[in-house]
């Protein structure tokens, strides 16, 4: 595969990631059409793989192709712990942009260590993951997807009685009372993005009052592809990963919502299931972008 257009040197495979409106990485935007914006794409609604590697030189390219499917099959094979060859027909290839925006911890062997491409200031400039020292909106995204990868670890710290007014009522009210989100617990990891449950936040948010009433109405109004995405869970659950300006919202089907908002750095709120969550999730279930 191409590198570079100046060289022509082969791409050094280290690992591929889809780009379409069930998945995509969440560092890039709160959904699809905006993940395709960062990197200059039109978001096609059969999208792209986004194969990450180096050429011979050692500098990291992000080569984005068509063939989606056969990024696909790459990624599930690795994730079986099998080998897979990933060599996109050249022709699949759209474009190579140089950087990665992804942190990776592997490089190729017998090349030098990753570094930006020399590109003399024509073309794009090198894309880079975001700054995990901080807080932002990239790293709220990051948080929330490390949340739906470890959603046991997460939840085993949540205590369902912390969801409970004292006359034993629910305590998510979506529409007319203020929804409740749970105190963020002490937990072990970084978040991903940073984000871990820290200290105590007040039941009574107005962000995640925000999130709920903003997530509420994307079942009347759908927003873009992408910003709601649903995976496989167990039998008869789905994970939901909602995102919005400001808020990341993941959750069951079957349980309960955690919250991460870009105004409180590192805190995850949970959001009990009560009266109204239920048919909130079905309602986002029904809208979401589910992978082929």
């Amino acid at each position: 595969m191409a590198g570079a257009d100046a060289d022509d040197d082969a791409l050094l495979v280290l690992t591929a990631v889809l780009l379409t409106p069930a998945r995509f990485p969440s560092v890039l935007g709160d959904d699809y059409v905006a993940a395709c914006g960062a990197l200059a794409l039109e978001p096609y609604e059969e999208g792209y793989g986004l194969v990450l590697g180096q050429d011979a030189d050692g500098a990291r390219w992000t080569v984005v192709v068509e063939d989606v499917s056969l990024v696909a099959v790459a990624i599930a094979a690795w994730d079986c712990g099998m080998e897979y060859d990933l060599s996109p027909d050249g022709r699949s290839v759209v474009c190579a942009l140089p950087g990665w925006p992804l942190a990776l911890a592997v490089a190729a062997p017998g090349v030098p260590a990753p570094h930006d491409p020399e590109t003399d200031g024509v073309g794009p400039a090198p894309l880079a993951p975001p700054d995990t020292s901080t807080w932002g909106p990239a790293q709220r995204r990051l948080g929330a997807d490390e949340v739906a990868e470890r959603w046991a670890l997460w939840r085993e710290q949540i205590d369902d009685a912390e969801f409970l007014r004292p006359g034993g009522e629910g305590a998510d009210e979506l529409e007319g009372d203020e929804p409740e989100g749970g105190e963020g617990r002490e937990g072990e990891g970084d978040g991903g993005g940073g984000a871990v449950p820290g200290s105590a936040v007040s039941g009574r948010h107005p962000g995640v009052r925000r999130a709920l009433s903003e997530a509420l109405a994307y079942t009347r109004n759908p927003p873009p592809p992408g910003r709601i995405r649903s995976v496989f869970a167990s039998a008869d659950t789905r994970t939901l990963r909602v995102d919005g300006p400001g808020w990341s919202m993941v959750a069951r089907t079957d349980d309960i919502a955690l919250i991460l908002l870009d105004e409180e750095p590192g805190e995850i709120l949970p959001v009990g299931r009560g009266p109204a969550l239920p048919g909130l999730l079905e309602a986002l279930e029904a809208l979401a972008s589910h992978p082929a």
